[in-house]
């Protein structure tokens, strides 16, 4: 078995020609004929004793060499691509070249390459980033989301249901006089006047008191996620169990204690901290993805489809993931999002090509700059990556190359150096916070 030929076409596509030796594919034709025959009946043998060159007589000499090839070439293709030095980006094709009497065979793959890149700048890149501020109304909205957090539920029991209260209630929907799927549940607990359900829903609710059986009529919206219901009529019949309302705790030194913190002061004084620490981070995040699209607007590159297409099937199998993880599926999601696989590849796909051109802009860059993963550096990744996922270093090791870690330090390193040769200017004018939520636990 060996490599032949390498021929790199247009369009990043490169094709290579390897050969199976005569006496590779006669010793797995026997393997193949081996487990084979054991099925076959042939006139005048008994089952499983039949001679091979008999079957082949019979048959057709080539009757186990469709077989055997297809066991060969995995091995054989990873050899002549190694000896290639060829590295795909795609799935190859294969083909058959020939078959000569003599039985050696010569097989083609054909497949897809990283581009060549080149990059006008990627120093000096400029970003503009508009002025935040941490004002005193952030943090006291911060606070009060802790302390709406930190709130108990009081039972209430003289009065009518009211807006903020929350309603403890059994109910079933119907349309057309018909339960749908989705429609019942018992003992919801259902702040009134959140929004939580189907507009006009919570409104119905106000005024029952515990104990209460009623009906509450409602119309889905038109852009309803489950599309059988969007625009319908629905009557839920439904049973008020309890009230309560919650009871705030006072912003002081005894709320602050509960906070892991001496003072109210003090708690104060480190949610402005976390606040400020995770809009430096926000901002940083900015700039890092302008000076990526300015990146990439400097780059030329025939980038292969297939590329995108790869980047594309990856992130939808990290949104199933996400999905499971959560207890769901693709299959739930559609369901209920009225989408498909086609459209969700879609949605998909702007943020695969963004990802697909910076990894390749990144790499241009660590090339260009002779970029390189020390081993102490690769090693403490390795251990980085152990210390997450609660896996022995070895484990870690096993499922992920060494190459793959050096690349993924290097790119780092590239991002790094255009950050810090990056022109950063910042808009006068200030702009809302952004939307940062400061943990309430005390720092270490």
């Amino acid at each position: 078995m060996s490599l032949l030929k390498t021929e790199k076409q247009e369009k990043n596509k490169v094709v290579i020609e390897f050969g199976i030796a005569k006496e590779a594919l006669d010793a797995e034709i026997k393997n193949v004929y081996k487990k084979q025959v054991v099925k076959m009946n042939i006139p005048g043998f008994r089952r499983g004793k039949a001679p091979l060159a008999i079957i082949e007589k019979l048959y057709g000499k080539g009757i186990f060499a469709d077989e055997a090839l297809n066991n060969l070439l995995p091995d054989a293709y990873e050899e002549a691509l190694k000896e290639s030095e060829m590295k795909p980006v795609s799935r190859p094709e294969f083909d058959v070249v020939s078959m000569d009497d003599d039985g050696k065979v010569v097989l083609k793959a054909t497949f897809d390459v990283k581009p060549e890149v080149t990059l006008k700048q990627y120093k000096g890149l400029k970003a503009e980033i508009e002025k935040t501020e941490i004002t005193d109304e952030a943090v006291d909205n911060e606070i009060k989301n802790a302390q709406r957090r930190a709130a108990r539920e009081i039972e209430v029991s003289d009065r009518a249901a009211e807006n903020d209260d929350i309603a403890e209630i059994d109910y079933e929907g119907f349309v057309d006089g018909v339960a749908f799927e989705g429609g019942k549940g018992e003992k919801h607990k259902l702040k009134l006047g959140s929004g939580q359900f189907i507009p006009g829903f919570e409104d119905q609710v106000v005024g029952k008191k515990p104990g209460d059986e009623f009906d509450v009529n409602v119309t889905f919206p038109q852009e309803y996620h489950a599309t059988d219901l969007a625009g319908k009529a629905a009557v839920f019949k439904c049973k008020l169990h309890s009230l309560t309302k919650e009871e705030l705790p006072e912003l002081d030194d005894e709320f602050a204690k509960d906070m892991s913190f001496d003072t109210f002061d003090a708690y104060r004084a480190d949610v402005r901290a976390k606040l400020e620490d995770r809009n430096k981070k926000t901002t940083d995040q900015i700039i890092e993805n302008r000076l990526l699209d300015a990146l990439v607007e400097n780059m030329e590159a025939e980038i292969p489809e297939s590329m995108f297409v790869a980047e594309t099937e990856n992130e939808v199998r990290e949104y199933d993931m996400q999905l499971r993880s959560n207890g769901l599926d693709l299959n739930t999601y559609f369901k209920y999002t009225g989408q498909n696989l086609d459209q969700l590849r879609e949605n998909f796909r702007p943020r695969a090509e963004r990802a697909v051109k910076v990894r390749l802009a990144l790499e241009a860059v660590v090339k260009a700059e002779n970029i390189t993963a020390s081993d102490e550096e690769i090693e403490k990744e390795y251990q980085r990556m152990a210390d997450m996922y609660s896996m022995e270093i070895d484990k870690v090791k096993e499922a992920v190359a060494k190459e793959d870690v050096a690349n993924d330090i290097c790119v780092q390193a590239a991002l790094k150096l255009i950050k810090d040769n990056a022109e950063i200017t910042e808009k006068e004018e200030p702009v809302a916070e952004a939307d940062n939520t400061a943990a309430e636990e005390k720092s270490e």
